[in-house]
């Protein structure tokens, strides 16, 4: 990886863990879900946003995915499969794993 791939990838991820603590503080102090709806998906499009430069070339590798892996396990550690289920296009995709 060049070092402004790296450089890149850790400013994005320095941005989403601002986000992830305003969206942590916003939830103590009751903050609007219009509002907090807001920096769900602006966490959602940054996440998404580091999973395209890890999964597509020339980043990508084994190392990029367990990379993926690791960021999805820290800011969606409370994801059920069972909440994937209600989707029935992802269920079946599901199934097949």
């Amino acid at each position: 990886m060049k070092k402004v791939e790296v450089l890149k990838l850790i400013d994005l991820i320095e941005e989403i863990k601002k986000l992830d603590e305003l969206i942590t503080q916003s939830r103590k102090t009751k903050t609007s879900d219009f509002v907090l709806n807001q920096y769900e998906a602006k966490k959602l499009k940054m996440i998404g946003s580091i999973i395209n430069e890890l999964a597509n070339p020339p980043i990508q590798s084994m190392e990029s995915y367990l990379l993926i892996q690791k960021i999805l396990n820290k800011y969606y550690p409370n994801i059920d499969n069972g909440d994937l289920l209600n989707d029935s296009d992802i269920a079946k995709i599901i199934a097949v794993i």
